[in-house]
């Protein structure tokens, strides 16, 4: 059995990402959400996980934090069905847009955060820097999207999910995205393991 603990607000990119892991590879798990506005994440429960991060992943006594560890572990305790590309190149490629999707684009993860994802959207226009990030992760996702196609590597991959929702932080907020990006987003996004994320009541936010 396992438990995932993820944000008690559901806005969560990481969390995101380690919960459609868990539906992805079917596997049953419980979730217990965390308190981060109370900083719960500091007690003394949460000291196996080493760095008291959310999501946190707790499997037979096993503790693991950091979204992209929790995939890989999935991986290794059960390869099927997988969540990486078999391909060495293209799990290669898999795992850069993963850590670049964790690494860059700040000033868009900022302007367009998650809570206008899924609570009040986006008032104000993105500023220079903001579209500047805009324009290159639709750029990249340009790039990577093969044309006509809804996921990145023939099959679906952990990193479709990452990809879509950074996606959405521009669509959810009506900004100008072009067509086969558009497509490959909202085809991730009606997934069933990202729609049960998705659709999740949430609480009134508290901002943390």
């Amino acid at each position: 059995m396992f438990t995932l603990y993820g944000d008690a607000f559901w806005i969560s990119p990481y969390f995101f990402t380690a919960f459609v892991a868990l539906r992805e590879k079917g596997l049953a798990f419980e979730v217990r959400e965390v308190a981060l506005h109370e900083k719960a994440q500091h007690r003394a429960e949460f000291a196996p996980s080493i760095t008291g991060r959310v999501p946190a992943l707790e499997h037979d006594g096993f503790w693991l934090a950091e979204s992209s560890a929790i995939a890989e572990y999935l991986e290794d305790v059960q390869p099927a069905p997988a969540l990486l590309p078999a391909d060495a190149r293209q799990r290669a490629r898999a795992r850069q847009v993963m850590a670049w999707i964790r690494s860059d684009l700040m000033a868009l993860r900022e302007e367009r955060a998650t809570t206008s994802m899924f609570y009040e959207r986006a008032t104000k226009p993105l500023s220079a820097a903001g579209r500047a990030a805009a324009d290159k992760l639709v750029r990249v996702a340009g790039a990577l999207v093969p044309d006509g196609a809804t996921t990145l590597f023939g099959a679906w991959s952990i990193a479709d999910a990452d990809l879509a929702f950074m996606l959405h932080r521009l669509l959810l907020n009506d900004e100008p995205v072009p067509a086969k990006v558009r497509a490959f987003a909202e085809a991730q996004w009606q997934r069933p393991s990202v729609r049960a994320f998705v659709e999740r009541a949430r609480p009134p936010y508290r901002p943390y």
